[in-house]
């Protein structure tokens, strides 16, 4: 039985898609068997970021009831599997939310890991989609707002007996308005799990359509999204540093 890992947060446009299909990519990359499904039903980007935005079958018809998961399931070229959103206004009549439950049941028959992209806030999506899985990862920016609404999601987790791995702190630019790591730690009263700062690689994979963790693995944020997806797996992390350093011991004695 694979596991399923809810990424979330109390606001939108804070990086949940971005961490969601970086996490993917490099979870597949330690080959693990994942998929990433674009839970956030009202408005869904993950196929955007991954340029599968105008597939034929999506999330959606399966919670009509209209598609099996698997029709509706694509493959990346980087290893893992996407379950996108329809992209379409129309796209919600007749949507049955409360089915997500039985979907991620059956995908984690399948895969290793089942990340699901969600939807902010604490709306009804939102609430069946932390019901649908054990495991979530709050990601916030280190702002007041950001943080506060982080909060509202994490309270409502929690209730709801979720285990929630830890915080994400994303797009830190350094700034002396900016909230420490400590600051965030202690208003949220969970562990930062990773800080990833601001990168302009993160823009410019999602206009080439795919995510930073291959588009420039030596990238700041990219880095830290890998050591994130290997803490995730309790692998151990090597940077190309730490390898050319390994490397370099080995041929010294010999090996």
């Amino acid at each position: 039985m694979g596991r399923c890992i809810l990424i979330t947060s109390g606001k939108g446009g804070v990086g949940k898609t971005t961490l969601t299909s970086n996490l993917a990519a490099s979870l597949a990359d330690m080959g693990y068997a994942t998929v990433a499904v674009d839970a956030n039903l009202t408005t869904p980007n993950l196929g955007i970021h991954l340029g599968m935005h105008l597939v034929a079958r999506t999330l959606h018809d399966v919670l009509r009831g209209e598609e099996k998961i698997e029709r509706a399931m694509y493959p990346h070229p980087l290893g893992f599997k996407i379950i996108p959103g329809n992209i379409s206004v129309n796209s919600l009549q007749n949507v049955k939310y409360e089915r997500l439950g039985g979907v991620v049941l059956k995908l984690l028959s399948q895969f290793d890991f089942v990340l699901l992209d969600s939807p902010a806030g604490l709306g009804e999506d939102t609430k069946t989609a932390i019901d649908s899985t054990n495991e979530i990862i709050i990601i916030t920016n280190p702002d007041m707002p950001s943080v506060t609404d982080a909060l509202k999601t994490i309270k409502h987790a929690t209730k709801r007996y979720k285990k929630v791995l830890g915080i994400v702190v994303n797009r830190i630019r350094g700034a002396s308005h900016e909230l420490s790591i400590k600051e965030v730690e202690e208003m949220l009263g969970l562990p930062v799990i990773a800080a990833i700062p601001e990168d302009s690689t993160i823009s410019k994979s999602i206009a080439r359509k795919t995510p930073a963790v291959s588009f420039n693995s030596g990238s700041s944020a990219s880095k830290e999204m890998n050591r994130l997806a290997h803490r995730i797996a309790q692998r151990h992390f090597y940077t190309n540093e730490d390898r050319n350093s390994l490397r370099k011991f080995f041929k010294i004695f010999g090996f």
